[in-house]
Parts: C-alpha cells; sequence; structure tokens
C-alpha cells in the first residue's frame, strides 16, 4: 500500500469557468463623416443654384458649352451669394433621398446588431454634385434573414421618398421653350415617371403634370427625382455585393454566382443603348462574384419571399436602357461611320 494517496481533483478543477471575450467595436470617427456630408451639400447647392437659375430663365438646364467652372459656377455666385438659395429647393430633394436610402441600411443594421459605419457622401464634380453616399458594414451578418432586410431596406426608403419627390416635382415643371432645346443633356425617363404622371393627370393636378416628357422642362426637384429612382435602378442591379445582390444571395445562395454573371452580359447588351451600362458592367465584374458568407439555415419566411417581388417592382419600374440620351454603343458606331470615307461602306 502506498505511503500517500494523491489528492482527489475538485470539481472546480475539471470544470474551468468558460472565459467569455467582449469584442468592442472600433471608436466612431465621426468628423470625416460631417465633413463630406457639408461638402456635398456645398456642391448640390451649386448645382442646384445653377439649375433652378436656368429655369426660371428658360435656359437650357446643362448647356452646350457645359465644362467644370459651368456645373460649379464659384466666381457666378461670389458676385451674388444670394443666389446660393436657389439651390436649396434640388440641394434638400437629392440630399433626403440619398439620405433615405443609406438610412434605410442603417438603421436596418443597427436592429440586427451589425456594425456599420454612418453614411459618407460623396462630393464631385458631375451633373448632380455628387457621387451618391454608402456606409461601411464592418461585421459579420449572421443570418439570410438579416441579409435580406439590410439589403432591400435601402432601396425602399429611397425608392419611397424618390416617388413622393416626383409627385410634388411634376406639376412645377414647364413646357421646354424654343432656348432651352439645346441642353447637353437629354434624359430618358423610367416606367415610374410615366405612372405619376398618369396619376396626376387622373386626379385632375394641373400645371406640368400632363406636358409629355419630350416637351417639358423638368424641374430642379424633378431631376433630384429623376436621379434617385437612378440610383435605386443601380442598387438594386442583381449581381455582386450591391444591394440587389445581397437580395439575391439571400434568396439563393447557390444561384448568386450564376445570377451575376448573367446581370454583367445583360449591362454589356443594355450598352448598346449606353455606354455607361459597360463601365458598370466592368465594375460588377471587377468586384468579384464572390459574397460574404452568410449562414445558410435557416432560410427566409414567406414574407420575406413576397417582399423579393417587390425589389423586382421597383428596379422594373427605374431601370432605363438609355438613362443618358445619345451615348450608346450604337451612337459611337454612327459617329465612326460619319468619319470614316465613305469607300469604307459601299452602297449595297
Amino acid at each position: 500500500m502506498p505511503d500517500s494517496i494523491p489528492p482527489v481533483a475538485s470539481t472546480y478543477d475539471l470544470v474551468r469557468p468558460l472565459e467569455v471575450y467582449l469584442v468592442t467595436p472600433p471608436r466612431r470617427r465621426y468628423w470625416i463623416n460631417v465633413l463630406l456630408l457639408l461638402l456635398t451639400i456645398v456642391s448640390t447647392l451649386l448645382v442646384g443654384a445653377r439649375l433652378e437659375y436656368n429655369f426660371l430663365h428658360g435656359w437650357p438646364a446643362y448647356p452646350e458649352s457645359l465644362g467644370l467652372l459651368s456645373l460649379f459656377p464659384v466666381q457666378w455666385m461670389i458676385q451674388h451669394p444670394a443666389r446660393l438659395l436657389l439651390g436649396v429647393p434640388f440641394c434638400s430633394a437629392l440630399m433626403l433621398i440619398l439620405l433615405a436610402h443609406e438610412m434605410g441600411h442603417y438603421l436596418c443594421c443597427r436592429y440586427y446588431g451589425v456594425y456599420a459605419t454612418l453614411p459618407f457622401f460623396i462630393p464631385a464634380p458631375t451633373l448632380i454634385g455628387t457621387l451618391g453616399a454608402f456606409i461601411r458594414i464592418k461585421s459579420p451578418i449572421r443570418s439570410r434573414a438579416a441579409l435580406f432586410d439590410i439589403g432591400i431596406a435601402g432601396p425602399i426608403a429611397g425608392f419611397t421618398f424618390a416617388l413622393a419627390t416626383l409627385g410634388l416635382a411634376l406639376p412645377l415643371s414647364k413646357p421646354l421653350p424654343d432656348s432651352a432645346s439645346d441642353t447637353a443633356v437629354l434624359f430618358g425617363y423610367p416606367l415610374a415617371f410615366y405612372l405619376m404622371r398618369e396619376l396626376l393627370v387622373h386626379l385632375g393636378v394641373g400645371g406640368g403634370a400632363a406636358i409629355p416628357f419630350r416637351l417639358a422642362y423638368l424641374h430642379p426637384i424633378a431631376i433630384a427625382a429623376w436621379v434617385g429612382m437612378f440610383a435605386t435602378a443601380l442598387n438594386l442591379l442583381p449581381g455582386g455585393q450591391l444591394d440587389g445582390g445581397h437580395i439575391v444571395y439571400a434568396i439563393s445562395p447557390r444561384g448568386h454566382r450564376w445570377i451575376s454573371r448573367l446581370t454583367i452580359l445583360g449591362l454589356l447588351a443594355a450598352s448598346w443603348w449606353w455606354t455607361g451600362w459597360l463601365l458598370w458592367a466592368i465594375l460588377l465584374r471587377l468586384s468579384g462574384m464572390r459574397h460574404p458568407q452568410v449562414p445558410v439555415m435557416p432560410g427566409l419566411t414567406p414574407g420575406r419571399r413576397k417582399l423579393f417581388g417587390l425589389a423586382l417592382l421597383m428596379l422594373g419600374l427605374t431601370f432605363m436602357l438609355a438613362p443618358l440620351q445619345g451615348g450608346g454603343v450604337r451612337d459611337v458606331l454612327q459617329m465612326v461611320r460619319e468619319l470614316l470615307p465613305p469607300r469604307f461602306f459601299p452602297s449595297q
């Protein structure tokens, strides 16, 4: 018999307490969001002021001599600072639409405990004074339901505000004067514009609501609504990591890659009417066909699958083959044909 008996392990030694690690989110830095927001407000105010001034005087919204100085008329504004107030309607409408879209994503992220940044606005020397806005999601999304809701919340919010803005702005439009016909930009119009015009006419709303779009001079607020529709269509493209891509992945993780490829092929075909779709096809391909992993189970509820139909409806109401007319591959080929000598195109 041994001289000593080894001590029996205590319950504490056999079952150790669980070690819990708390990962605190990084400290938020709001100054960059605020700075970009203020810069975007200034840039859209400048563009909006010029659009409103041209509208009031019956001049082209975007003159043929379009350049950076005409988009951002800083000197024109310095001479009469009060002119900046003319840009308030356009700026307010556009910023509210963009903000509604991004806050739809952000608030949905907060609901599901997903860490996301506040919106980053992008000031830029474009026809509208900005390249839009975006948020960054910095933590995993833990279910397909959360991914679906986060993906669709932005387009629903942005489209709702754009539709309401359109209903208020179309009656403010007016017949296109001869002095404004020589414009450098000709808009195409989505189905939502035509349906809204029919609704306003049916309700007996007067003003510019009844004017055919080819003969109408859109009020700057209506241009902001057009931008909101176009942004909704871009975000709902069913591919990659766009909002539409998130929605498709939540519906069918296996089908996401193939649908993304079909979307790229569709955009390449649509570039026949507008070369901008060619750029979007390239960007969608470069961003990759992969999607951040989300647990396959549980699946989506029947209610969310019905909402998928709403996403398709919004895409159908806002998509345009030629958002800006006269800029498709066919127009480029026609221009090349006119430049080349006739011998390259013998008569049949």
